[in-house]
């Protein structure tokens, strides 16, 4: 394998390769622009931009290859840059200099080779842009030139940053004015939980949170190869299409409307669709903002190679009118400086809209606790004016009483330690209204420096009506809805419960299964409505003849159960049973007839040290119902009485 000597520049060349400042730096869509359209108009596998660094070769792009870098010594590419033209080598497996080199006999196993140096405005060769197959090829003289060309755009683009350092620094404080308001903008387009998105005019996405994927039940880049038009439900289109038109032509300066989109999974989704539009300085639309609430995505990016190539002669035209007036610099940079404000002010603008139009209460703290940020939500929410909030601590306003030295001392602890049992986290507590009413909250807090100050911005969602929901749905789940009685599924869950306790105190507990005589008859001749009240008359007998340890249970039909808990012997349970069937037993007027029904009640008892598990008890319990019924009904039945 033939080594490529050193440059006899190569001090220099180092030198400008380091001022670049794109060694180990991350892609960027210029320079990677380039290396696509080489490998597409050369039509080979795989395109670099391959930087020759002291002992390596680094791929600051590539198209085609994982690898970052390889050892110089291997390098193609450090022997382009020895010359003054595209190196193009045919065949490397017939190539004396490189037939034996690693990258030749293995991975990635380079058959054909075209490289064209890079250089920089002083001369010295920092790269290459090289074009490289598995396959032996011949290059054709119009394909070499169009290598040159692209590695002539490339080294114009290189060129371009280092005339472009003055103006850097002359825009540093502005920019890092811009990154600190970028940062906030994208905490917060991230962490809110209505969809978000910027759209271009033409329709393609510049950006998508992660809540308008969840909405849609897509990935970013499931929903980047589709349009708003392919997940609109078809019905509601034309009238998103209708509202669009009338934004473009300037009759209204946003629309709102109700629609459905169609999920990943085929099912309509319901949206709150709010669209506005950035104009710029002469009035054209830059952008448009949708604030999509529990949905996603309007339209797809949509002829991407034309774009990327009106986006490449767009750069290169800049490029190439910098090196014609490089007295035009100054201005530019002014320029820059304005646009580098403007687009500061924008991000302001825009994250003033996006905090005053979230569906969740947004609230920004400084490290003082005192409030600095106070959205439209969270006066809804809270009761209190912004004008109320700001400036005050946040314990005064919608921490309850009980809470406040709990969420002091995280507060504390996270400013001391960096450990906190909020921040960071997704968490529910209780909020206080401003008329001291309690509310059920999904609180996220996020910590931020912005400009070497900690501020802490915080989303909370109003969950009561959940939880509440939550709760009516675990209730209906264990009591029977006719009665209000817990049912079967509640004794199952809580007879084990009273057998373990009963088990602990040395106890017994008696199981008493309870069938009403004469009910199907009332049911029959008097009708379902009269069944229905005579059985919610039942149910109150019979809690109003135990005590208030004891359970009632309906457990379907006409058949409950009642455990006693705490019985010393079964004539004790004996005599309540009596006392059940007195009660039971009274005549009762439903729907204007009186009617009159029975019951018979068989008990089991479990002593501690019992084996009797609760299906055991029950199937007993019953067991000793039916001799109640076989003995004449209206009865009592437990094993020492057969």
């Amino acid at each position: 394998m033939q080594i490529a000597a050193r440059p006899p520049s190569e001090s220099a060349r180092q030198a400008s390769l380091d001022a670049l400042q794109l060694l180990d730096t991350a892609p960027e869509p210029v320079f990677d622009r380039i290396t696509r359209l080489t490998a597409r108009l050369l039509d080979v596998p795989v395109a670099l931009f391959s930087l020759v660094d002291r002992e390596r070769q680094w791929f600051k792009s590539r198209v085609g290859l994982d690898a970052v870098e390889t050892p110089r010594e291997q390098a193609f590419c450090a022997h382009t840059i020895l010359g003054s033209e595209p190196l193009v080598v045919e065949d490397a497996a017939r190539d004396a200099r490189f037939a034996d080199n690693p990258l030749v006999t293995g991975g990635p196993h380079i058959r054909f080779y075209a490289g064209a140096p890079v250089r920089t405005s002083q001369g010295h060769a920092v790269g290459t842009l090289c074009a490289i197959d598995s396959k032996p090829r011949v290059l054709s003289a119009e394909d070499r030139q169009t290598l040159q060309d692209l590695a002539d755009i490339m080294s114009k683009e290189v060129q371009a940053r280092e005339r472009l350092d003055v103006a850097r620094e002359r825009v540093l404080e502005s920019s890092a004015a811009a990154r600190a308001s970028e940062d906030r903008f994208r905490l917060i387009f991230e962490l809110a939980s209505v969809g978000i998105a910027l759209v271009a005019p033409n329709g393609a996405w510049m950006g998508v949170n992660a809540a308008l994927c969840a909405i849609l039940g897509y990935t970013e880049r499931e929903l980047m190869g589709l349009t708003f038009q392919d997940i609109t439900w078809h019905e509601d289109l034309d009238a998103d299409l209708q509202l669009l038109a009338r934004l473009q032509r300037g009759e209204i300066a946003s629309y709102q409307m109700e629609k459905r989109y169609v999920r990943k999974n085929g099912d309509p989704v319901w949206a709150s669709l709010n669209v506005s539009s950035k104009t710029a300085p002469d009035g054209a639309i830059e952008y448009y903002v949708a604030a999509i609430g529990d949905i996603g995505a309007r339209k797809a990016a949509e002829e991407a190679i034309r774009r990327m190539n009106a986006e490449l002669e767009q750069r290169i035209a800049a490029r190439t009118h910098e090196l014609q007036n490089t007295n035009a610099m100054l201005t530019a940079s002014v320029i820059q400086q304005r646009r580098a404000e403007g687009a500061l002010r924008e991000r302001e603008a825009e994250l003033r809209s996006v905090i005053q139009n979230a569906s969740d209460a947004y609230i920004c703290l400084d490290e003082r606790g005192v409030v600095v940020a106070w959205n439209r939500q969270a006066e809804l929410t809270f009761g209190w004016s912004a004008s109320e909030a700001l400036d005050q601590p946040l314990t005064d306003l919608i921490v309850p009483p009980a809470y406040v030295d709990a969420y002091r001392e995280d507060m504390q602890r996270y400013l001391r330690t960096g450990a906190s049992a909020m921040i960071g986290r997704r968490v529910e507590l209780p909020g206080r209204r401003k008329d001291g009413s309690i509310v059920t909250l999904e609180v996220r807090v996020t910590a931020l420096e912005v400009n070497g100050r900690r501020i802490f911005s915080g989303f909370l969602h109003d969950i009561s009506d959940r939880k509440l929901a939550e709760a009516r749905r675990d209730f209906e789940a264990r009591n029977d809805a006719l009665t209000g009685l817990p049912n079967r599924r509640a004794l199952m869950e809580q007879l084990p419960v009273a057998q373990k306790r009963a088990q602990r105190a040395g106890h017994a507990l008696a199981l008493l299964f309870i069938d009403l005589d004469g009910f199907k008859a009332v049911n029959d001749s008097r009708g379902h409505e009269a069944g229905d009240r005579l059985l919610e008359h039942v149910a109150r007998s019979l809690r109003g003849a135990v005590r208030e340890t004891d359970g009632v249970y309906r457990l379907a039909g006409d058949e409950f159960t009642v455990v006693l808990e705490n019985v010393q012997q079964a004539r004790d349970a004996v005599a309540i049973a009596e006392k059940l069937i007195r009660a039971v037993s009274q005549p009762v007027r439903v729907c204007g007839s009186q009617v009159q029904v029975g019951a018979s009640i068989g008990i089991a008892m479990y002593a501690p040290g019992s084996a009797l598990d609760a299906d055991a008890l029950i199937k007993e319990a019953d067991h000793w119902m039916y001799q109640a019924k076989l003995a004449g009904r209206g009865q009592v039945r437990w094993r020492g009485v057969a």
